[in-house]
């Protein structure tokens, strides 16, 4: 056990420092067909895009309605310990007043991020043996250790779900859609698919579900049957949905209870559906190193663009 724990530990040791050496070279921006004009963006003195901000973010029921969700370009969703989800947001193109609840980092984070240019992470912790492989990765490791003066508790909510993100003290201004080098293209749908009128992803002690509203020009999400909503008031309803099917297996990790944290598998191939405009399409991903990013394409090899807007991934175990 020892030995193969060493050797999964070592296998990401060499993930970083590939990362490390082709993060920011390979990974390109997100492409339009339809050829409008990006926002403006910061810039980096190296002149690439200035980095995305990253933040874990809290999914039980006692973390809800979460806080500056609708504001993200990208929002992940993962398995965690207990068969429960956590939530990554990413921001590019603006930058919410405040963020939260943020809570901690996991192992498979790190090959997530590993597609943008030194990402800011901000995070509220992380198991112990982790922090010396966040310390490595090449991204910006913010927590409230280290940026106290970023970070507020909420009087009115319990710990550990009252912890909460003010991004305008790490980031001086939003850097922009090119900083978002996830490989995604966004243009005109697809051809075929099918209506769908919902979606539902289970996890063994959660789930979502995506419920097409042309008023919204989006899907409604539900978390564990229940409408989210954002603290701020609306409904949460990005354009396009991602059911991405990836490995999921165990980590060199587990929590305080002993439960071994789930490691998500995204550099590889696999099958995936994308939901937009009230149809779902059945594609293929493809991922070749943690330094690029994703590539949606349609069975005869076309890309599978995206509705503009906000994007969700739900990561779920391939089958």
């Amino acid at each position: 056990m020892r030995r193969r724990a060493r050797a999964r530990r070592s296998a990401v040791t060499a993930l970083l420092a590939a990362v490390a050496l082709a993060a920011g070279c390979t990974a390109g921006p997100g492409q339009d067909d339809d050829g409008r004009p990006r926002p403006e963006q910061s810039r980096s003195p190296g002149g690439t895009a200035a980095p995305v901000l990253a933040v874990k973010i809290d999914n039980l029921p006692a973390a809800r309605p979460q806080t500056g969700l609708g504001a993200a370009d990208v929002v992940y969703a993962e398995p965690v310990e207990g068969g429960l989800s956590r939530l990554m947001a990413v921001y590019a193109t603006r930058l919410p007043r405040s963020v939260g609840p943020v809570r901690s980092a996991r192992e498979s984070d790190l090959e997530l991020l590993g597609q943008f240019h030194r990402p800011t992470l901000a995070f509220s912790g992380a198991q112990s043996k982790l922090l010396p492989l966040i310390d490595r990765a090449p991204l910006r490791a913010e927590t409230p250790g280290r940026t106290p003066g970023a970070y507020t508790r909420d009087s009115g909510r319990p710990a550990p779900y009252n912890l909460y993100l003010d991004p305008g003290r790490l980031m001086a201004a939003a850097p922009g859609a090119d900083a978002l080098t996830t490989g995604f293209r966004y243009g005109a749908a697809p051809d075929g698919g099918v209506a769908a009128a919902s979606r539902t992803v289970r996890y063994p002690a959660a789930r979502f579900t995506f419920t097409w509203s042309a008023r919204h020009a989006g899907w409604l999400v539900a978390m564990d049957g229940t409408p989210a909503v954002t603290a701020e008031g609306g409904r949460l309803a990005p354009a396009t949905v991602v059911v991405q099917y990836v490995t999921v297996r165990a980590s060199a990790y587990r929590d305080f209870l002993g439960n071994a944290t789930p490691y998500v598998e995204t550099v590889g191939s696999g099958r995936a559906q994308v939901l937009r405009d009230g149809r779902a399409h059945e594609v293929r991903w493809q991922r070749g190193t943690a330094a690029e990013g994703t590539r949606f394409t349609t069975a005869d090899g076309a890309p599978a663009n995206f509705a503009r807007g906000q994007v969700w991934v739900v990561f779920a175990q391939g089958s």
